[in-house]
């Protein structure tokens, strides 16, 4: 895809879209979130309402630490949770080899001014990115979920344009949103993040954990940003799409390039995305991400930018790419948009994006790109694999 090339307005393409949806009503309608109409008997959800807002402006608390430093947290969700249990049937487990699978990891930085802010990412553990998010002042965890499935589930071409959005929201909130998959509400990630937080305010006093929780101690999830890489990614934008969060931070993707969950009403308004991924990743070569940005309708928000010719704020757009040197390895790019091993760094050895990852969690949501037309080269209908 070429990034400056544009010609075809959005604005045409939701109007196609309309009519799709118009003309599958009662698949869009009535199947989309089934949780609204049904629920397992044995469940009972403990999400507080999708676009609840608060009555007053909260006032972030501030550290009182007699040693001022970063702490490094970790618990394993099933000693936290009596009621976590395994599901072996899609892997997701509490061993492997005689290794834990259900430790999860939190950080706080009590040396930094605290922004009132609670990341949740959705993937493997990455230190270099939570030693970041603690330099912003933001506090992090990294829970336990089930992320797994999509190797055993994934059906191309799957049954309808919903069906991995339904498992993915089921996997999230731990509520009866897919008949294709069981992970009761102690097993999502919405109760296992509660969880962690209460077991974190207990453990962990000096980070002042109890702030994101209401004197119910439900989650505040307004003061949540998620955030992950490729299907973690997905995740977060799908659960952001159903769940009114403060922002999400979609790194190497959002996938689902055969699903229509994107063009849902928006419990979180759409300024509050933020992408950002390499051009040689396959899934931007293949037209994955930019497609999912578009229904999320981000260019409303600003053009593509490329950070390696731009500094911050990058337009203030919504979506931001690299072309940084990973040696034309398409593994490498999907890797690079987070610290680690293939992002690339100067000659000095600093990440070449420090000032990216610090713009996607921390810009000012109100501060906002002007709109621009939708990529015309960027392929919105997707073919299944073999098929022509």
């Amino acid at each position: 895809m070429k990034i400056c090339e544009v010609s075809r307005h959005w604005g045409s393409l939701l109007d196609w879209k309309t009519i799709g949806v118009c003309l599958s009503g009662l698949l869009l309608l009535g199947t989309l979130e089934p949780a609204a109409a049904q629920s397992k008997s044995s469940r009972t959800s403990a999400s507080p309402p999708n676009t609840t807002k608060s009555a007053a402006v909260r006032v972030v608390p501030a550290y009182n630490d007699k040693t001022p430093k970063r702490y490094d947290l970790t618990a394993r969700a099933s000693q936290i949770d009596p009621r976590a249990k395994e599901h072996p049937e899609i892997g997701f487990v509490f061993n492997k080899d005689g290794k834990p699978q259900d430790v999860q990891h939190a950080v706080v930085d009590t040396r930094v001014k605290p922004r009132g802010k609670l990341v949740i990412w959705l993937m493997g553990h990455n230190q270099g990115l939570f030693e970041r998010i603690s330099g912003y002042g933001l506090h992090g965890i990294q829970v336990h979920y089930a992320n797994g499935w999509f190797g055993k589930l994934n059906k191309e071409p799957p049954p309808d344009e919903l069906y991995l959005g339904r498992i993915r929201l089921e996997a999230a909130t731990g509520e009866d949103f897919s008949p294709d998959i069981d992970i009761p509400l102690p097993d999502g990630m919405a109760e296992r993040s509660r969880q962690f937080v209460k077991w974190l305010a207990k453990e962990n006093p000096q980070g002042k954990w109890e702030q994101f929780l209401t004197e119910e101690g439900d989650l505040r999830w307004e003061d949540v940003i998620m955030s992950g890489i490729s299907h973690g990614s997905t995740t977060a934008a799908r659960f952001a799409v159903h769940q009114k969060v403060d922002r999400v931070v979609m790194f190497s993707g959002p996938r689902d390039q055969l699903e229509g969950w994107y063009k849902l009403p928006s419990a979180t308004p759409h300024e509050r995305f933020f992408g950002f991924t390499h051009v040689l990743d396959g899934g931007w070569t293949a037209d994955h991400y930019c497609r999912s940005w578009l229904l999320l309708g981000l260019n409303d928000f600003g053009p593509i930018v490329n950070v390696d010719d731009a500094k911050p704020p990058f337009s203030n757009t919504r979506r931001l790419v690299t072309n940084a040197n990973v040696g034309n390895d398409a593994n490498k790019a999907h890797g690079a948009s987070v610290p680690g091993g293939p992002s690339p760094k100067n000659s000095k050895g600093v990440y070449l994006y420090e000032d990216v990852w610090k713009y996607l969690f921390t810009h000012p949501v109100d501060r906002k790109g002007p709109a621009v037309p939708a990529e015309a080269d960027c392929t919105l209908e997707h073919q299944v694999k073999g098929q022509k």
